[in-house]
């Protein structure tokens, strides 16, 4: 059963507010982050997450993940840049790798954390689970 289609306005809406919020970071696309096998940390993505990560994904015309045999993430492009960077999830966007900063504070995005908790719960889905078998199981 596809998403009903207001998903896709509320993760817009999500990340919409995140860019307004005045966190100083210091990332500049360096893709440390994006090496799993070597920061031992994996983004996890609520549905809602995945299905707009998924977006992305097919708008690069694929339709399936990279399987990546080095650990790093299977969105990182042969060009080392995001291949849906636009639509990259949650903890890619809030800089949960000590790279660029460390993670944002918490209590300065959990009311962000919360609305995607409630699209999650309202899309049916079980809860965050780790970027490369959240997005798969969305494009199957």
């Amino acid at each position: 059963m596809p998403p009903p289609p207001e998903f896709r306005e509320e993760m817009t809406a999500i990340y919409a507010a995140l860019e307004q919020r005045p966190i100083d970071h210091s990332c500049t696309a360096r893709t440390q982050c994006c090496q799993f096998q070597l920061t031992g940390r994996t983004p996890m993505l609520t549905k809602g997450e995945a299905l707009f990560a998924a977006i992305g994904v097919k708008a690069s015309g694929r339709k399936k993940l990279p399987d990546r045999q080095d650990g790093a993430c299977p969105l990182l492009g042969k060009s080392g840049k995001c291949m849906i960077y636009q639509h990259r999830p949650f903890g890619c966007r809030t800089h949960f790798c000590q790279a660029a900063g460390g993670a944002f504070p918490r209590k300065q995005v959990a009311d962000l954390i919360q609305r995607l908790d409630a699209l999650d719960e309202k899309l049916k889905g079980d809860g965050p689970r780790p970027i490369q078998g959240a997005i798969a199981a969305v494009l199957d």
